[in-house]
């Protein structure tokens, strides 16, 4: 008989639970679908970037993307800054990792910072045009008005391989008629004071000169309606 009580106890518990369980859920259900679908949101500024962008070697919140985030807050501005940026990123990894990026933030300005590892790295150059080529179309495909920053190798890659890198970005820039810099480290590269003690990476003097540099070229964007 005490088996038998014992039985019917755990029965009704586990009939209580089964039913709290299935109100729970339909409360949720309620929730879920009282929340609108299409929130309205901040409009965004997305950087896709590796380690410039990313504040390889400097202490949180001193590289030039925390800076441009403090230059649009004090001048009004009410794009979030969104740093996706990766050290040791290469073109065909900003790639794969873009898509996912636009649908989640919808970007209203798009910056790639990406192709320096690509030119290190040797990687043929027809593979990084046509991946930035991607990247731009993308970006442009999803609303977002897109900047593209460029960058230089060492001579030591040869004159052909190094003169063709650093073209490519113009010519990505032109034909896509997109805002454009040829170099993002102009000034700052191979200056020793601005750089960390690896020559590639800028140090923390370096950010205020990276954030004028790409404030000139996302100025005009920032101001048109």
């Amino acid at each position: 008989m005490r088996s038998l009580a014992l039985k019917r106890s755990w029965l009704r518990i586990t009939g209580w639970l089964l039913w709290s369980l299935l109100l729970f859920g339909a409360l949720q259900g309620r929730v879920a679908a009282a929340t609108p679908v299409n929130e309205p949101r901040e409009p965004v500024l997305l950087i896709l970037g590796d380690s410039i962008s990313a504040g390889y070697g400097l202490e949180p919140g001193r590289g030039w993307t925390s800076l441009l985030e403090q230059r649009l807050s004090a001048e009004g501005s009410p794009l979030q800054v969104i740093n996706a940026s990766v050290s040791g990123d290469t073109t065909s990894g900003g790639l794969s990792r873009l898509p996912a990026l636009l649908q989640q933030y919808r970007p209203q300005v798009l910056v790639i910072e990406l192709g320096g590892n690509d030119g290190l790295r040797g990687t043929p150059l027809k593979l990084i045009r046509a991946n930035l080529r991607k990247l731009v179309a993308l970006g442009q495909q999803s609303g977002a008005e897109v900047v593209l920053l460029g960058m230089r190798i060492p001579p030591n890659y040869g004159p052909r391989y190094s003169n063709g890198f650093y073209q490519l970005f113009s010519q990505v820039g032109e034909e896509s008629g997109i805002a454009y810099l040829p170099f993002f480290l102009e000034g700052v590269g191979g200056v020793p004071e601005l750089m960390q003690a690896d020559g590639i990476h800028p140090n923390t003097q370096a950010q205020p000169k990276l954030l004028e540099l790409a404030w000139r070229t996302l100025a005009p964007l920032l101001a048109s309606p």
